[in-house]
């Protein structure tokens, strides 16, 4: 998409769960597991998540006023990624057999959260993945069954920057509630 000369800079933004090196690891190695058709686009490890909301394009000069507007309480959870499965138009994805109710309060409460500051929150039914290529039409996962645990301590509001080496810049990192407070 051009954007006209005059148009003031944005940000496209988005939440989402954010992995530690460690769950990067075996997600990328689970990634590599599969067999993938020639023409599959794999996504590069530094840009496996979980996206819990994709906002859009935001006018850069109000990312800054929504850090902290985008804080809310939620405790530390579990979610095992331990189905994989092809979607239509070639997503390979990983995506938990049972969501947990913690990530559909989640969810949930983000929603609300982008709502109230006139944000868009998308009307289809949360389905958590993570994809692990597009393109992907004929891909086979491993024949080994996966059960990657992820102990979710934070989520994350991340920009992507579009473009052929367009990568994700983690914009601010919000941390469980601390138990007892």
């Amino acid at each position: 998409m051009i954007r006209p000369a005059h148009a003031p800079p944005t940000d496209r933004l988005f939440l989402a769960l954010w992995p530690d090196k460690r769950l990067r690891s075996a997600l990328a190695r689970h990634r590599d597991a599969w067999r993938w058709p020639a023409d599959a686009r794999r996504v590069r490890s530094d840009k496996l998540h979980l996206t819990l909301h994709f906002i859009g394009a935001v006018p850069a000069a109000r990312t800054a006023g929504l850090l902290s507007g985008l804080a809310v309480p939620f405790d530390a959870f579990e979610v095992v990624l331990d189905r994989p499965a092809l979607w239509p138009q070639g997503l390979a994805v990983l995506e938990p057999q049972v969501v947990p109710p913690p990530l559909a309060a989640l969810h949930t409460a983000l929603g609300d959260v982008l709502r109230a500051a006139d944000l868009p929150v998308e009307a289809r039914p949360f389905r958590p993945h993570l994809t692990l290529a597009r393109r992907a039409a004929g891909a086979r996962p491993p024949a080994q069954a996966v059960a990657l645990r992820w102990a979710v301590s934070h989520y994350a509001l991340v920009a992507s920057d579009l473009g052929a080496d367009g990568g994700y810049r983690v914009l601010a990192r919000y941390p469980a509630t601390e138990a007892g407070a």
